[in-house]
């Protein structure tokens, strides 16, 4: 079993920038891929990025060249650095991991943290 807790959320001014930060229970160097999935109000959850142990990535393209993941296997962590926010980044962010490779389908994340809250004012 893997717990996941998200921290780092807030409130921000468009164009400012916020570091997610998701700390997990056990060893994350034998999950393939670790990611950030969020949610805004009456959307579906969607990908924001994943990395695999390998070091690829995936973005989603509305934030392609604004956010960066990075993960940390010495400390069990994983980041997601978020540059030049907008009021549409506004969602419930969330960490999942899986076994397997790296994929958009949330489905396939057999780990989830409980969501931390990403404010972006105009």
């Amino acid at each position: 079993q893997v717990e996941l807790v998200e921290s780092g959320g807030g409130f921000v001014q468009a164009g400012g920038s916020l570091r997610l930060s998701c700390a997990a229970s056990t060893r994350i160097f034998g999950l393939i891929t670790m990611a950030w999935f969020r949610q805004a109000p009456g959307k579906q959850r969607e990908l924001v990025a994943f990395r695999t142990s390998d070091g690829s990535t995936n973005y989603a393209d509305s934030v392609k060249g604004r956010f960066t993941i990075a993960r940390d296997n010495a400390n069990n962590a994983v980041y997601l650095q978020m540059n030049s926010l907008k009021p549409e980044d506004t969602a419930v962010y969330y960490c999942a991991a899986r076994s397997g490779y790296g994929t958009v389908v949330q489905g396939s994340y057999a780990w989830w943290g409980q969501g931390t809250q990403v404010t972006v004012s105009s």
